[in-house]
């Protein structure tokens, strides 16, 4: 019997039974909206402000109105992003980012640079790393917002935050952080951070889809993109998804109690998997920063040589494996992903790169199969492959490295 392994808990996570239960009277018996001013309302409201308090806890916001909800981490992304640049435009319509951004931010910045703001994307070095020196000649007197991810979707990189946030604030501008890999698996302090918004999506961590949070410290402007009632303090018009909303605060506050636990667990699985890949799988790249302390402990973004990535995921597939070939936002557009191309990665590894994130019920027999299975997959891809046979016959050379036995 094939063994079933997931590991694509970067796109998705499953629910935690917690969470369901915490979530299954407001699908039935407390189902009032929580904008209506009778006891059916309140039930709801009084669930919304408490799960208000647990995200708040979650990322030591000062106070839970800071925290607004929303349908999901791109609709989060699109509210600071848009909303602080149309909030702050008469003191100045530039924009500062990365190229390694998340569709969502980057999608936002290209939107407002059709209504005459202007942007700057800065270049991150070969692991994914911005650095504080091309960052600091970005920002100017002009520049509005800064928005930067903590950790990246891709590669893992986990970037200064607080050193960042410094220049920012040299310079008067926003700075708005997107958590969405990061939250759930790494400490969030918005206020040691030096951040003004942050946004995630719960179904990162055993939480719910269909929910959205950005935080959004209380001094910070900010313009509404969706009009009509006054839910979530005037500032995301719509009726709340409470169901949801829940589950949000509850799967936060899991989070917050179990993070070191989840840490530890998915740091000893991401290194006797690298080292389990890195010593079956010729000519394999890691792209990103090496497991440790600079990378997330969720995931490995891998590329191995003359394979192509869309194909070793359908075979990993059949063999019971799921991993993903990029970001899931992205991956069904079957295209290099920006961020490898950002980190100057070549084409060919590129069109080879698999991602393979682990959770908290990741185990060691799951690693151990996948050390069984990717390395055959491997093999009997590059078996039909021209360019493989190529590279046998001495007629192509390897970018990962020399020929064994050279």
């Amino acid at each position: 019997m094939t063994h079933e392994v997931y590991l694509d808990h970067q796109a998705a996570t499953p629910l935690l039974p917690e969470v369901l239960e915490a979530m299954r009277p407001y699908f039935s018996d407390a189902y009032g909206s929580a904008s209506s001013i009778h006891q059916h309302g309140l039930r709801a409201r009084d669930a919304l402000a408490r799960a208000r308090e647990q995200i708040a806890a979650f990322v030591n916001a000062e106070s839970p109105e800071e925290i607004i909800f929303t349908s999901d981490g791109t609709e989060a992304a699109n509210l600071a992003v848009k909303g602080t640049a149309w909030a702050s435009q008469r003191r100045g319509r530039h924009l500062v980012t990365s190229e390694i951004e998340h569709p969502a931010v980057l999608g936002s910045v290209e939107f407002l640079e059709s209504q005459q703001f202007t942007s700057t994307r800065i270049k991150v070095d070969s692991e994914g790393f911005i650095q504080p020196e091309p960052l600091r000649s970005a920002l100017t007197d002009q520049t509005v917002l800064l928005a930067l991810h903590h950790a990246n979707h891709d590669v893992g990189t986990i970037q200064r935050v607080p050193e960042l946030a410094a220049l920012a604030a040299e310079r008067g501008a926003a700075f708005y952080v997107d958590a969405e890999a990061s939250a759930g698996w790494l400490p969030i302090d918005v206020r040691a951070m030096g951040v003004d918004l942050l946004s995630f999506s719960p179904h990162r961590f055993y939480g719910p889809k269909g929910v959205g949070v950005l935080y959004r410290q209380r001094r910070a402007r900010l313009t509404s993109l969706i009009h009509g009632g006054v839910q979530e303090g005037g500032r995301r018009a719509g009726t709340e998804n409470i169901p949801a909303i829940v589950g949000a605060g509850v799967a936060a506050e899991i989070a917050q109690r179990e993070q070191s636990h989840r840490m530890a667990h998915t740091t000893r699985l991401q290194a006797r998997l690298w080292e389990g890949l890195q010593a079956a799988v010729p000519y394999l790249k890691l792209n990103g920063p090496p497991p440790g302390p600079r990378r997330l402990s969720t995931q490995l973004n891998l590329s191995a040589e003359f394979v192509e990535g869309e194909g070793l995921l359908l075979l990993l597939d059949t063999r019971g494996v799921a991993i993903a070939s990029g970001m899931s936002c992205v991956s069904k557009a079957l295209k290099v992903s920006p961020v490898l191309s950002a980190i100057g990665l070549d084409h060919s590894l590129g069109q080879a790169a698999v991602l393979l994130s682990l959770g908290q019920n990741t185990t060691e027999a799951d690693v151990d199969y996948v050390l069984e299975v990717f390395p055959a997959a491997v093999a009997k891809l590059r078996g039909m492959s021209p360019t493989w046979e190529e590279f046998e016959r001495g007629q192509l050379d390897s970018v990962v490295g020399p020929r064994r036995g050279g």
